[in-house]
């Protein structure tokens, strides 16, 4: 990958509340973190936003044949390019505007300890635009984590949850307190390993699932048909009978293969030049 021009750096490293700036300094933590990768001589590997290189030093430890850090902000890009082993790139680049797609059929490995304010969107991309992931092991707020590792019925189940369930196998690996961070946030941070479905969502169905959950999750406390009838959505009655629902059903007790079936349902609506895409 060819390296961003680098603009000239700041006089002194400035922590940037804007950019999520919270670095990790528990040298244990990024070993725990290294290990669950469980890399390869063969592997490469895209870290997003390095920053001062705290997991950065364990990752060029480890097996790998390519490491690739995405990082925003000058001063940072230019010092882990400066520190950089000949297995390693910098680019200066936002991850937010980063072509994920990029890295398909590379079989890549992501990491990273992502700013709380960009993890959940950086996230929904990348499970989606990546279709060749290998893994990815990510630390973000626990509550965040919560979210992504849900099942049906639990209080975090939503919008997030079955999105990137609907591309991957995630687990709460483990949770990090804010003391092992500099400056520490406020609140505990965990770390999420994800690990790619032998079948993902098929890519038809992406716009009308991503209609289908913002349409459900407004209202989950609310039935599903009523839900759905308000919509002016086709009768489903047969198709949620044939999967074990009913009506008055809500949209946080629904498995992810059920939307998924739903939203290949009302597909036409969803995408149609009157519908919700």
């Amino acid at each position: 990958m060819r390296h961003a021009p680098f603009a000239q750096p700041e006089a002194q490293p400035k922590l940037k509340k804007a950019l999520g700036q919270n670095f990790l300094h528990n040298a244990a933590i990024c070993q725990r973190i290294c290990q669950l990768l469980a890399l390869t001589p063969a592997d490469q590997i895209l870290e997003i936003g390095p920053g001062a290189g705290a997991l950065t030093v364990h990752l060029e430890r480890c097996p790998h044949s390519l490491l690739v850090l995405l990082e925003k902000d000058t001063y940072w890009a230019k010092e882990r390019q400066k520190a950089a082993q000949t297995s390693t790139c910098c680019l200066l680049q936002d991850a937010l505007t980063f072509d994920f797609s990029r890295l398909s059929g590379q079989k890549f490995s992501i990491v990273g300890n992502l700013p709380y304010n960009i993890a959940s969107p950086l996230i929904w991309t990348i499970v989606q635009d990546v279709t060749d992931l290998k893994q990815a092991v990510f630390m973000v707020q626990k509550e965040v984590a919560e979210r992504l590792c849900a099942k049906p019925g639990q209080k975090s189940y939503g919008t997030l949850s079955v999105w990137v369930q609907s591309f991957m196998h995630t687990n709460l690996a483990f949770t990090v307190k804010p003391g092992n961070f500099t400056p520490p946030p406020k609140v505990d941070s965990a770390v999420v390993t994800f690990s790619p479905l032998a079948e993902r969502l098929d890519p038809g169905l992406s716009t009308p699932l991503k209609a289908l959950l913002k349409l459900c999750f407004q209202k989950r406390r609310k039935q599903l048909g009523h839900i759905l009838r308000s919509a002016q959505l086709p009768d489903c009655s047969a198709l949620l009978a044939k999967l074990g629902h009913t009506p008055s059903c809500r949209p946080e007790t629904l498995p992810v293969k059920s939307f998924h079936q739903l939203a290949a349902f009302f597909a036409h609506v969803l995408t149609g030049p009157e519908g919700m895409g």
